[in-house]
């Protein structure tokens, strides 16, 4: 205490600001762990993959500084939640980040072998307490269907697509005619990676069923081809521009369902397919979800006759 009331001499002279922190550590640093991620994970990943990942760590380097990766402290990664906080992002975006900071700490560790721990590993992220998005009502998604049948051009027919088939909108845009299959005993797509348009995830590759809207939207889709792809518009060879695609159907939507958007018909996929007493497992392999098991893998999986019997009990539903 008299030591903290005692004058030092020449005090004026001493530098007050914070000393830029250095570091003795031997370990790679932020930026290059964000490099060999990229390298060793982006194998056939969208563009959007490599957007996040650089977004999301160019946060932690902005906030913290490019540090070695076991420079980093808990209570470092508690600070970097709350700047994130006071920017006004939701709880999901939050999470979002740290996800991809933990995969890209980790991603190092395990392949240098460094003895550390990942310190963005536990770091408490609390829950918003927003509505969870709300399903679009049977008799919504029937007069969606019928506009979009009746306008039949190329948006219109995306949506009845994507209502009946309970796709992704990125995996319906990356279609090409060489994935479908009108002529077969069960008319189906085959949902396959592409270089324009990679999977979500392994269990996003899958036989889905034609049947109700999103079968008729092929057979108009199939009269007007004009390229190798079903939605030229958005999709080439290049890759897919789905945020363009989006935004255009979302603002149309919402002129005749107010509260969806076009990744509600996925939600309400799930709800028609548990209403008509299909097994969790069978929606699971029809949606693209990942197995909740790993008895789930096993075995070759549900014949296409039996997927295409359940499809047909819920757009029997809506005719």
């Amino acid at each position: 205490m008299r030591i903290s009331h005692m004058e030092v001499p020449a005090a004026k002279l001493l530098i007050t600001e914070k000393p830029m922190e250095t570091f003795t550590s031997c370990a790679t640093k932020l930026s290059d762990a964000l490099e060999k991620y990229c390298r060793l994970r982006g194998i056939n990943r969208s563009k959007q993959f490599f957007l996040s990942a650089n977004r999301n760590i160019g946060y932690v380097i902005q906030h913290l500084g490019d540090r070695p990766i076991d420079a980093f402290s808990s209570s470092d990664a508690a600070a970097f939640r709350d700047w994130l906080t006071s920017r006004n992002l939701s709880s999901a975006s939050i999470r979002r980040i740290f996800s991809t900071v933990r995969a890209v700490i980790t991603l190092t560790i395990q392949e240098e072998g460094i003895n550390c721990g990942n310190a963005f590993a536990k770091t408490f992220l609390p829950n918003d307490a927003r509505p969870k998005r709300a399903s679009i009502s049977p008799d919504d998604i029937k007069h969606v269907q019928k506009v979009c049948l009746d306008m039949a051009d190329e948006r219109r027919l995306l949506v009845a697509l994507i209502s009946d088939t309970g796709m992704r909108l990125s995996e319906a845009l990356g279609l090409i005619w060489d994935d479908i299959y009108l002529d077969h005993e069960y008319p189906h797509i085959s949902l396959t990676p592409h270089p324009w348009r990679p999977l979500k995830t392994s269990g996003s590759k899958r036989l889905i069923p034609l049947v109700g809207a999103a079968y008729e939207a092929v057979q108009i889709i199939h009269r007007q081809r004009t390229t190798p792809f079903l939605f030229n518009s958005y999709t080439d060879a290049n890759g897919s521009n789905g945020n363009s695609c989006s935004a255009a159907l979302n603002k149309w939507l919402k002129c005749h369902v107010p509260s969806a958007v076009i990744h509600s018909f996925r939600h309400s996929f799930r709800d028609r397919l548990r209403n008509v007493g299909v097994q969790s497992e069978m929606i699971d392999r029809l949606g693209g979800w990942s197995n909740q098991s790993v008895g789930q893998g096993y075995g070759e999986g549900y014949s296409l006759d039996n997927l295409t019997l359940a499809m047909r009990n819920i757009t029997f539903l809506f005719s």
